[in-house]
């Protein structure tokens, strides 16, 4: 009884543990904050969860994130794609492949939106891999050097070929620098930027970000800027167009809460019909296997189907799954029996009990000749009374009563049976 509480407390305390588990982890992801800041999978003020799902609900628009790992865009006309909170040099040096996947988008129709990552350092102190040596100037402004082309080699197995880099700054006509923001040592005070566009979108907006945009092509449009300093510009590209901002605040869940802006959001979607939040490029990837097969391919019922089976086949191993007659039952049962029963049915089988005690004593006198445990006068003895038990007549003999003697005699030795 107490084994059987002790297992019931057991698998109850193994319950209340797994239970407490699974509600961590679902108040996690509820949450949002495993996943990278400005990710659309995060709830909490730093995601942008509430774009996501905000669009989401809008008749007529349709909305996806992309986990893939390659560097396609999509082929569709009237796509906007949302690559946000992106790294400071991330598209100073690209990929010609990648320049050209970007190219060919915006050209065919597409609006390509890139929000940089709040800056509120200068760039010599950031502690990115990929910053550059700028060195700010007596205003505070920090003008980026233009990024050259480079070439970098790839080895293959054909041999060296190169793979030719180029930088989106001289490519498309802009340069990144950084004005510094106001800190009393410990926060930072957004900046105020002006609408000078001449579009009806808000007159002023509270940046969060020291980065600027500089040396911009006349073919940029400064839509917002922070004195003479674009923060927010527009360009056509074809049938498209594309959007770089310096801040990424104004699309997360804090600001939709309390700084919110929709004409905005509007405009930086503009006419397009299908939104793609890029989560690739924050360590958001799907990485293609056997579940992501399935999943495409819908193969839940033929996963279904092959757990059937193996519970079938399990099921037919462990018990009949036609049951037996209860007739056919009690004829066919056996009762089991130990190794004791098993010695006494075997010597009943092939020593009369006639010759038990002689069959005995002979295998004890063998023993004890090895051993040498016994002394001659004891032997002596025994054989004594044992021959005194053989000369009887077979009816009048007791071979209990001559092993007694016999165990009577040898005293401490051990009995012969």
């Amino acid at each position: 009884m107490r084994k059987n509480l002790a297992i019931i407390a057991l698998l109850a305390c193994a319950a209340v543990f797994a239970f407490g588990i699974i509600e961590l982890f679902e108040l996690r992801f509820k949450g949002g904050d495993v996943y990278p800041p400005y990710s659309s999978l995060r709830a909490d003020p730093l995601g942008t969860m509430a774009l996501y799902e905000s669009l989401g609900k809008m008749p007529g628009i349709t909305v996806r994130r992309d986990f893939s790992a390659s560097s396609g865009l999509p082929d569709q006309p009237g796509t906007v794609y949302l690559h946000l909170a992106a790294k400071r040099g991330e598209w100073k040096s690209a990929p010609d492949d990648l320049s050209q996947e970007v190219k060919k988008f915006v050209s065919g129709g597409g609006r390509l939106v890139i929000t940089y990552y709040p800056q509120t350092i200068s760039f010599s102190h950031a502690w990115d891999d990929d910053e550059t040596n700028s060195e700010p100037s007596e205003s505070g402004e920090t003008n980026a050097a233009p990024a050259h082309p480079e070439k970098k080699k790839k080895r293959t197995d054909a041999g060296e070929n190169e793979q030719k880099f180029v930088s989106l700054e001289d490519a498309w006509g802009f340069h990144e620098g950084f004005q510094s923001l106001e800190s009393d040592g410990e926060t930072y005070t957004p900046a105020v930027v002006k609408n000078k566009s001449g579009l009806a979108l808000p007159p002023s907006l509270d940046w969060h970000s020291g980065m600027i945009f500089t040396n911009c092509d006349p073919a940029w449009r400064t839509i917002y800027a922070r004195g003479t300093n674009a923060v927010v510009i527009e360009r056509k590209f074809g049938e498209g167009s594309a959007v770089i901002a310096s801040d990424s605040f104004f699309v997360s869940n804090e600001a939709m809460l309390n700084d919110r802006h929709a004409d905005l959001l509007a405009w930086l979607l503009g006419k397009n019909t299908r939104v793609v939040f890029d989560e690739a490029h924050l360590g958001n990837v799907e990485s293609p296997g056997v579940a992501t097969l399935m999943r495409k391919y819908r193969l839940h019922g033929l996963a279904l189907g092959l757990l059937l089976l193996a519970g079938l086949f399990i099921w037919k191993n462990s018990t009949s799954l036609a049951p037996a007659y209860a007739s056919e039952q009690r004829e066919n049962f056996v009762a089991g029996k130990d190794s004791g029963a098993g010695f006494v049915n075997l010597l009943r089988r092939n020593i009369p009990v006639q010759k038990i005690f002689e069959i005995c004593f002979a295998e004890w006198k063998k023993s004890a000749a090895k051993s040498a445990s016994v002394s001659r006068t004891r032997l002596q003895q025994a054989e004594a009374i044992f021959e005194s038990e053989n000369s009887r007549p077979p009816k009048d003999r007791d071979p209990i009563a001559a092993y007694r003697k016999v165990s009577e005699t040898l005293r401490k030795q051990q009995p012969l049976l």
